[in-house]
């Protein structure tokens, strides 16, 4: 595409996912993401043709202006919408579809100081709300959706919603996902929750051992004699505690 058929490519995109674009000239003054987006595809083709210093410095230069820093390196698709803009960080090696939304706040980071793809990858379709943070050579897939504040260290599939921190995927699909197993959402929270969760279940299966010989330990031996014996041995019992009882032998 030629540049001026970008550029209202871009405005017409910001029409379409904002309700709060009035008009053109508010777009045109009022959206720094849509200046970040236009100066990062001057900075691309300089870091493309080698001028990496210039490239560099002038998204530090954009950076200043719109409180948007993307790096010349990174590929960015169509119609990239970045909204309210301030705090969004995209690393040198993030590569960003089309038709992706990207709110205040958001960070395309790295893990550490790993060579080669270390920025996460966004496919078409990509919604992620603000204060996110997708970090590592991790993929996003298609029309997936990354809820405000999540952290997201691992792969997401397409036609997904994942929240939290560390994000694990509560729709898929258009259905809900029922998380049974804590392994699923490994964070040190869980990992003590499974801990305890151990711990309880080994305590309980004790309680019920102790229990058990305990009620063993309370029930009386079965009797050895039989019901007529028992009879004639009570009776010989009542007899014997009798005050005028006289027992054989006695008085001779």
């Amino acid at each position: 595409m030629n540049l001026l058929a970008s550029i209202r490519e871009d405005i017409r995109c910001v029409f379409e996912r904002d309700p709060a674009a009035s008009s053109k000239a508010t777009v045109l003054l009022c959206y720094p993401g849509l200046y970040a987006v236009w100066a990062h595809r001057i900075q691309h083709r300089l870091w493309c043709g080698n001028q990496r210093l210039l490239a560099r410095f002038l998204s530090q230069i954009t950076r200043f202006w719109t409180g948007v820093e993307i790096h010349p390196g990174a590929r960015i698709g169509r119609r990239l919408f970045i909204d309210h803009g301030m705090g969004v960080v995209i690393g040198e090696t993030a590569i960003v579809g089309d038709d992706v939304t990207l709110y205040q706040g958001v960070t395309l980071g790295g893990t550490g100081k790993d060579e080669g793809k270390r920025h996460p990858t966004l496919r078409n379709g990509v919604f992620v709300g603000n204060n996110s943070n997708i970090l590592g050579n991790i993929t996003i897939g298609e029309n997936s959706r990354v809820g405000a504040g999540s952290v997201v260290v691992r792969d997401v599939p397409p036609d997904s919603t994942v929240v939290g921190v560390p994000a694990h995927i509560v729709y898929q699909g258009g259905k809900r996902v029922l998380i049974t197993d804590p392994h699923e959402v490994s964070d040190p929270l869980s990992d003590v929750i499974i801990a305890l969760a151990d711990e309880v279940k080994r305590l309980k299966t004790r309680l019920e051992r102790l229990d058990g010989e305990f009620q063993s330990a309370r029930q009386e031996p079965e009797s050895p004699f039989t019901v007529e014996e028992e009879e004639r041995a009570q009776y010989r019992s009542d007899m014997a505690s009798r005050p005028d009882h006289v027992s054989m032998g006695e008085g001779i």
